[in-house]
């Protein structure tokens, strides 16, 4: 039988979500309470890998059992069990085709940054200096859907077999004056691909980068031409998508 967990967890204290070898992780926590409870090591699979320091408001995890569970019972007593910065917010039965990864159709995620000094957004959002042309911004953030072939905003060196993404949603919104949140929805993301894309739109966003040379900046496929990766605290994963019925849950 397989089961999804739905949780969301505050990155700050992790070095990601996959499990390393010297390093708290997001998963290994995650494992560990779970094998605790179940009285047997269990392996949990993440719908993806965060960074170090990256939040998620929502992320998706899959474990097998032979016997039937109570959701609510098990994700209550997970909850007891984690850290405060870790939190279950569901346990499903689902076919036992579903995975957590490959099954999802899209992911989403969200990048704050904010223009003056505010101690009730430290560690939670990127403090920038100085103007930003965020209509600019906006402009050359579309283009990312017309592109497949993100290496330019990838880390070096990954075990990927495709840098092709599919971006379908990409726009800086104004939450309140001074203070904005960047949303990206693709069907997969490369290992440091929105913080290297945020990074990028700043330089435009600063008059350091026209949206021609944006574009060559994509059309070269080399990180080196990208703008610099911004912060970690800045990035949320905040939604993951499955097909139906799992959407739902």
């Amino acid at each position: 039988m397989r089961y999804f967990i739905t949780l969301s967890y505050d990155g700050t204290a992790y070095h990601g979500w996959q499990i390393q070898p010297n390093a708290p992780s997001v998963q290994e926590t995650l494992q560990h309470a779970l094998s605790t409870l179940l009285r047997q090591d269990v392996e949990v699979v993440g719908a993806g890998r965060t960074d170090t320091g990256v939040h998620a408001r929502r992320m998706v995890a899959h474990f097998d059992w032979t016997e039937p569970l109570d959701g609510a019972q098990l994700a209550y007593k997970l909850n007891k069990l984690l850290p405060r910065d870790i939190a279950v917010q569901g346990v499903e039965l689902v076919a036992d085709d579903m995975h957590a990864r490959f099954s999802a159709v899209s992911r989403t995620y969200h990048y704050y940054l904010h223009l003056h000094k505010d101690p009730f957004l430290q560690g939670r959002s990127w403090q920038m200096y100085g103007p930003l042309d965020f209509e600019a911004m906006n402009r050359a953030a579309q283009l990312l859907l017309s592109y497949r072939d993100f290496t330019s905003f990838s880390k070096l060196h990954t075990d990927t077999k495709t840098n092709d993404c599919t971006v379908t949603e990409a726009r800086w919104d104004e939450l309140s004056p001074g203070q904005w949140r960047f949303t990206i929805t693709a069907n997969r993301f490369l290992r440091n691909m929105v913080r290297a894309v945020v990074g990028t739109l700043v330089e435009v966003g600063r008059g350091r980068m026209t949206l021609e040379a944006f574009c060559r900046v994509i059309e070269r496929k080399d990180r080196c031409q990208a703008g610099e990766s911004v912060p970690a605290h800045g990035l949320y994963l905040v939604d993951i998508k499955y097909p139906f019925p799992m959407n739902t849950f």
